[in-house]
């Protein structure tokens, strides 16, 4: 149970941390779409680990390797498949926490629900499952291509230190030019300025990456339970270590009063928009044609470089030392991540809507 998201546009993931392999499986893919499997080994690189100093040191390359579901470079309407295999995998880092559980992760819950864990990295409960992700969100980027849709996101703050502009003051495609992915390349200085120090201390930080999709039709999204932010919010909220998500206007609207916050319709030429955005591109759980923009927290990494007091499966107090290869801020390898959770819900809605109407 659990492995599953999406309705037409459905994805399959599978495997664990340090095992042989994962993978994931896509339905509903539309035939006939073009693949480019370069587009794909890019989001794959931008999500790996080992890119940089404020990364994990672990070295994947997540290659990916296509299955089935794409002949002569384009989509058969089949289930598509794709595996990438570990190549870096150090199980005896965690040889040392196989009966204890680590503060803050999964190790406890699953558990107490499967009575069983994979000790090796979480096993299942690793953020490596999302290099499974990251795979099928390229192919459904692929697919809003060709309707102009585009997902942007990008890192907005680290700790404390966060990034006051507005993201239409900014060149978004900036943030790809630096190693925290900030389109601000002073605030991106500073960022990893803070992680290193960070890092150096043995500590781990959290932070937020907002993300916006320009270009989305009118009428994606649908009422009551599947409202489109809330489709939005349970794909973000499905990451590892995500704890909030808010859209539009968010948690700061509550300041404003409703002459302030409501967004007026205004018509130009044949199109109709609204002269301002707080709504976040959703109305009533549907898109309005405005960008949809949001934004997700990340909570500072579980695994620290340092001692920490917890139990073990016979309930007895020990000492869970740090080890291993893990990132001091996850953000900077998030963003690729979140992309693709946004691009899987926007594709599956896209594929929704077309049976709407007659």
């Amino acid at each position: 149970m659990g492995n599953s998201f999406g309705k037409l546009f459905k994805i399959t993931t599978f495997g664990e941390s340090h095992g042989k392999a994962l993978g994931v499986t896509i339905e509903g893919c539309p035939a006939g779409l073009p693949i480019d499997e370069e587009k794909i080994r890019l989001e794959m690189q931008r999500r790996k680990p080992g890119q940089s100093k404020i990364t994990t040191q672990r070295k994947e390359e997540d290659e990916i390797e296509i299955l089935s579901g794409v002949f002569e470079g384009k989509s058969t309407g089949t289930p598509i498949g794709i595996v990438i295999r570990n190549a870096d995998q150090k199980s005896k880092d965690y040889s040392h926490i196989s009966d204890k559980f680590r503060p803050s992760h999964a190790d406890f819950t699953y558990f107490e629900k499967y009575g069983i864990r994979d000790y090796r990295g979480g096993g299942r409960s690793s953020a490596r499952e999302t290099a499974a992700r990251v795979a099928a969100g390229a192919i459904a980027k692929q697919l809003l291509e060709t309707k102009g849709i585009s997902v942007q996101a990008f890192v907005t703050q680290v700790g404390n230190l966060k990034l006051e502009k507005a993201y239409q003051e900014m060149d978004l495609a900036e943030a790809e030019n630096n190693i925290v992915r900030c389109p601000d390349p002073e605030t991106a200085e500073k960022m990893i300025q803070l992680i290193d120090s960070v890092r150096l201390e043995r500590d781990t930080i959290g932070g937020v990456i907002s993300c916006v999709i320009k270009n989305t039709p009118v009428g994606l999204g649908e009422p009551v339970f599947d409202r489109l932010h809330a489709e939005l919010g349970k794909a973000m909220l499905s990451i590892n270590a995500v704890k909030g998500f808010e859209y539009g206007s968010g948690f700061e609207g509550v300041k404003m009063r409703g002459s302030q916050h409501n967004d007026a319709f205004v018509k130009e030429g044949d199109h109709i928009k609204t002269t301002t955005n707080h709504s976040g591109g959703i109305q009533g759980g549907i898109s309005n044609g405005q960008d949809i923009y949001f934004n997700v927290a990340f909570k500072p990494v579980a695994t620290i470089m340092q001692d920490q007091s917890s139990i073990n499966e016979a309930g007895e107090s020990v000492t869970v030392s740090g080890k291993g290869r893990h990132d001091p801020c996850v953000v900077p390898r998030a963003v690729p991540i979140v992309e693709a959770m946004a691009a899987l819900v926007i594709a599956d809605y896209l594929l929704l809507s077309k049976s709407n109407k007659l």
